[in-house]
């Protein structure tokens, strides 16, 4: 699993009302390469990014899967840290 920590750009807001139904269905078409995906929230409830958790069996496999999500094409995030992620506990254990 790929841990995907997307980071929204200035225009980030506006973007995500353009983009927002066609990032929807794009992860809905591809949800069987997802294992959880989401908005990031500051404390007062503005969206800041996302994270998404892909299933993929390495990292570059990871990234095309994501390559034609509209919140990257679109502009949307502006910084995408990857990380492999194993979890030890819990529910995806």
């Amino acid at each position: 699993m790929f841990c995907f920590h997307c980071r929204d750009g200035e225009d980030g807001g506006r973007l995500r009302g353009v983009h927002r139904p066609a990032h929807l269905d794009f992860v809905h078409a591809n949800a069987e390469h997802f294992v959880i995906v989401g908005p990031l929230k500051r404390s007062d409830g503005l969206i800041i990014g996302s994270l998404l958790i892909v299933k993929a069996e390495d990292e570059a496999a990871a990234r095309a899967i994501l390559a034609d999500d509209p919140y990257l094409t679109g502009g949307v995030w502006q910084a995408i840290r990857v990380d492999e992620f194993t979890p030890l506990l819990g529910d995806w254990a």
